[in-house]
């Protein structure tokens, strides 16, 4: 490992800064894509924030899972601010889940975001179908509900390789700092 030099710190900025941008063109790009057509059709705001989070700190997951959230409660009709919540509480325990406990794996990225999604679209047909007691309820959870998320599950593989092309191009290399270089050169001698 390295130190840092002048040129790399701003080579990691313009990375940094194209990185964040190209997270939120594909957020901006699913928006545009949850607003136009039928109902069926995936939820993409909910894999690309746990996604995004799987490799940055809580204040960045919670913003952007908050920002997908918002998005969703707009393009959905939904009460502004009820998906921005969740989404926040996943990226959240995403976060924290892959920093202490998870390794950035395939498999545990589709896992935790199928997750996701399937408490959000239960949640969704708890509160706005079967706590009304509508007609043949359970059938909007089997024909709606559960298409939906399949989709999302589907689709979470795509997003998934997409945001691992951004990040394996842009997202920051471990170098050492000043401290780090002397306590290694130390124990080596």
């Amino acid at each position: 490992m390295r130190l840092r030099t002048p040129r790399e710190k701003r080579i990691l900025y313009i990375k940094t800064a194209a990185r964040w941008f190209l997270y939120y063109f594909l957020i901006f790009f699913s928006f545009i894509f949850m607003t136009s057509g039928t109902w069926m059709k995936p939820i993409l705001l909910i894999p690309i924030p746990i996604f995004i989070s799987m490799n940055n700190n809580q204040y960045a997951s919670v913003f952007t899972g908050a920002i997908c959230g918002f998005l969703i409660d707009i393009s959905c009709g939904k009460l502004f601010g009820y998906n921005a919540v969740l989404l926040s509480v996943f990226c959240i325990a995403t976060s924290l889940a892959f920093e202490l406990y998870l390794k950035n794996k395939f498999v545990n990225c589709i896992l935790i975001s199928a997750a996701a999604a399937f408490i959000q679209c239960w949640l969704d047909y708890k509160f706005y179908y079967q706590m009304w007691k509508y007609d043949d309820v359970q059938r909007i959870f089997w024909r709606v509900s559960m298409k939906v998320w399949l989709y999302t599950v589907i689709s979470s593989f795509f997003v998934f390789l997409l945001i691992k092309l951004i990040n394996r191009f842009l997202m920051p290399k471990a170098h050492l700092t000043i401290e780090e270089a002397i306590i290694t050169r130390n124990q080596q001698q």
